[in-house]
């Protein structure tokens, strides 16, 4: 008797960066986490700081919460963690609408982070864009030498992706994706979810240290691969925005974000 044996529908995209894919999303957090450690512990041991940007949103907090229970995770540094916000909605900081308030309280209210490493956008601020660029600018060039290209990088950020292909409050065909100078932007438009955004731009993003992608589920699927094998650029998919000029680039999905 023979079995015609079924193909396998599953393909790892071809995506800018690495790419590391998980069976599920218990087994994606696992590797992003065991990452993660590493690279906090490594930052800390070169430069005594690490410094992290988070973003909200539905898919990282799961993630967020593991990171405080799994024993896997308890070496991260959290005492010397500088913690940012990679956007933010223009929503008061008691609204459940604003993403730094999930985040303190999944992960601030339970480590040891000094007071003054704690950096969550001041939204309720007309010019919070420019009070968090400022705020990002004073801290990151402490220490070292003036003109030491390695000032003034975050070491790690955490972005997600919509099934528009938007990633922070990078939204498509938005003022925001064509700044050059500014690390933080306000950003508004018809393709932006309500309310407004405060987001980090694509230079301060790209000069990071080390950049992850976390997707994961089937309803991403088609997106993926639409930036693994579409001509669209970055102003339509603003993902394809996101190439680290002189740090890594890892996307961490799951197989059926693959469409497997």
């Amino acid at each position: 008797m023979s079995y015609e044996i079924e193909p396998d529908p599953f393909e790892v995209p071809s995506l800018p960066g690495g790419v590391n894919i998980g069976a599920d999303e218990e087994d994606v957090q696992e590797r992003l986490g065991r990452d993660l450690v590493t690279l906090a512990k490594q930052a800390v041991g070169k430069r005594g700081v690490f410094h992290l940007a988070l973003s909200g949103g539905g898919t990282p907090m799961p993630f967020y919460r593991r990171l405080m229970i799994d024993p896997l995770f308890r070496e991260l540094p959290w005492a010397h963690t500088h913690l940012w916000i990679v956007d933010e909605r223009r929503a008061p900081f008691d609204d459940d609408l604003n993403n730094f308030r999930h985040i303190h309280e999944l992960i601030v209210d339970h480590v040891h982070m000094p007071a003054s490493h704690v950096h969550p956008m001041p939204v309720d601020r007309d010019d919070a864009a420019e009070a968090y660029e400022d705020e990002l600018r004073e801290t990151l060039f402490i220490g070292g030498t003036p003109g030491d290209p390695e000032r003034g990088r975050l070491d790690f950020v955490l972005l997600g992706m919509g099934g528009d292909g938007h990633t922070a409050s990078l939204f498509p065909h938005t003022a925001a994706l064509n700044e050059e100078v500014r690390w933080v932007v306000d950003n508004d438009g018809p393709s932006v979810v309500p309310p407004p955004r405060v987001t980090m731009t694509y230079p301060l993003i790209n000069a990071a240290r080390s950049v992850a992608f976390l997707v994961l589920g089937s309803g991403k699927a088609e997106m993926i691969a639409r930036i693994s094998t579409g001509t669209d650029g970055f102003e339509t998919l603003p993902c394809k925005g996101v190439r680290p000029e002189s740090g890594d680039l890892v996307w961490y999905l799951d197989r059926a974000a693959c469409g497997g």
